[in-house]
């Protein structure tokens, strides 16, 4: 079998967008391994004995020892591992925050010798990072507790190559904590976006391409809670919090181009059950793809019309927005009253659409079809400074959680652009920048708006670069392009739209 370069590169692209919704890998289990989740118990007439841990932190799959002493001799102990189960907060179509929940398992029993000592070595799990409580308890009594720290780690492959190089970083112990569990990503010192982590216990993983000429590029992880990163965490009363700075090298050799924009769709969506008696094969597509709706149980050979539902409207306009449904499609029944509408799917928002047969009496059949995001080629690939590019989108979403994209240059946050006046089409004007050579446009889902319950964060209307695995309510995707600007000695006016 024989691979050309040009393919081989793009196939970089297309493993490294295979690896985004990433889970914990075999450096360490999470924190669920360890026992079952147990109920903790209440202190009762003060601590007893002296409860202590060595080393005091240290990163996922790594060992640490508890240790306790003065405790009542030959008697039986439980130690639980106290931390929280993340999750986004949303509605169909809002968005209300995230919220940590309180679990605390059991890690083992121990029984304290003649002495009253005991000691046991554990594995740090693969958690959510800083600050957590160790806690011996018998019974319902709380006897000790003590803290052991998970410390927060980066790691990034390739550290070289050409440019549009996917490097893939591998983030563990984010924390769950307010002023802990935000993180962003700046490549020389251009902000790129943020790296979320609520529903994967601290864990982050995504990819960016290698920008800007050859040589190295300082690539910086800090925390930003109030939407950009903190420049100097070390005077701020939260202390603790690490920064991580790292070089990559752009080096000599063909560009590594992302994929076509077809290659790039999601092949697989994590949806809801469906529900209805309504079946669309396959249950989603891009706009213009092919799909067959089918139902049974009408009347035989007798001919009916396929509602489709969407949004219409908007949020900003002031007059509000809404759900309208109208006739797409009409067929008969056959002799069994099994019915097949086979259309193209409708260039309308992502995201879900309700089906609907009017059986006559009140009575209905049901069903819904969703629309995932499509990207066009771009309509021009080369040319000199200030050309124009056009980034086109097809069946972008909606709701709080899919409303907007954000763009990104060079990997420098450029703005976002919204679907939801345009039903979807979303259509992005850029000039070409930079100097001679390939440059890359990503663009990657946000949260338009919501709620946040911590008031120490509002961090999330900018590029999320942790979408594959941990994006809000919708399976949302990211695509990738690039353009090369010419030195023909000639700049491109901008032009009035």
């Amino acid at each position: 079998m024989t691979i050309r370069s040009g393919r081989l590169k793009a196939f970089a692209w297309v493993l490294s967008l295979s690896v985004l919704a990433w889970s914990a890998d075999a450096s360490g289990a999470p924190a669920s391994a360890f026992g079952p989740e147990v109920k903790l118990g209440e202190t009762k007439g003060g601590y007893l004995g002296a409860l202590d841990v060595v080393p005091a932190h240290g990163k996922a799959g790594t060992p640490f020892t508890v240790k306790a002493e003065k405790l009542p001799p030959n008697q039986e102990f439980q130690l639980v591992w106290r931390t929280v189960n993340g999750r986004w907060k949303t509605t169909e179509t809002e968005y209300k925050g995230r919220e940590f929940i309180p679990a605390d398992y059991q890690m083992g029993k121990v029984k304290s010798d003649a002495q009253g000592r005991f000691s046991a070595t554990f594995t740090t799990p693969d958690d959510f990072g800083f600050d957590h409580d160790i806690m011996l308890q018998q019974g319902d009594r709380l006897v000790n507790q003590v803290l052991y720290s998970v410390d927060m780690t980066v790691d990034f492959t390739p550290k070289s190559g050409p440019v549009g190089t996917p490097i893939t970083f591998t983030v563990k112990g984010i924390g769950s904590r307010s002023l802990y569990n935000s993180w962003d990503l700046l490549y020389d010192n251009h902000f790129t976006g943020w790296m979320s982590a609520v529903s994967t216990h601290g864990n982050a993983t995504f990819t960016i391409p290698a920008t800007g000429n050859v040589g190295d590029h300082i690539v910086q992880i800090m925390h930003g809670a109030l939407t950009f990163p903190y420049q100097n965490p070390e005077q701020n009363p939260a202390q603790g919090r690490p920064r991580f700075d790292f070089v990559f090298k752009v080096t000599p050799g063909a560009p590594v181009l992302p994929p076509a924009p077809e290659l790039q769709a999601q092949k697989t969506i994590r949806l809801p059950a469906p529900e209805g008696d309504i079946v669309s094969t396959p249950r989603f597509s891009g706009v213009g793809e092919p799909i067959k709706i089918s139902a049974t149980g009408l009347e035989p050979n007798k001919a009916y019309k396929l509602n489709w539902s969407h949004a219409v409207g908007s949020r900003v306009s002031g007059r509000g927005f809404g759900v309208d449904a109208a006739p797409i499609a009409e067929a008969k029944a056959d002799a069994s009253g099994r019915i097949e509408f086979a259309i193209k799917t409708p260039d309308d928002l992502g995201g879900t659409h309700g089906l609907v047969i009017d059986m006559g009496g009140g009575k209905q059949k049901l069903g819904t079809h969703w629309i995932k995001p499509t990207a066009l080629p771009l309509d021009v690939t080369k040319g000199p400074v200030g050309t124009k590019i056009t980034v086109h989108i097809k069946g972008w979403g909606w709701t709080e959680t899919s409303n907007i994209t954000h763009v990104v240059y060079d990997n420098a946050y450029n703005g976002y652009a919204c679907a939801f006046n345009s039903q979807g089409d979303m259509q992005i004007f850029l000039p070409a920048t930079g100097a001679p050579g390939w440059h890359f446009i990503d663009l990657y889902p946000g949260i338009y708006k919501g709620a946040e319950g911590d008031p120490n964060l509002n961090n999330f209307r900018i590029p999320q670069l942790t979408y594959a695995a941990d994006h809000p309510n919708e399976d949302m995707p990211a695509f990738h392009f690039a353009f090369e600007v010419t030195a023909d000695g000639t700049v491109k006016q901008a032009q009035a739209r």
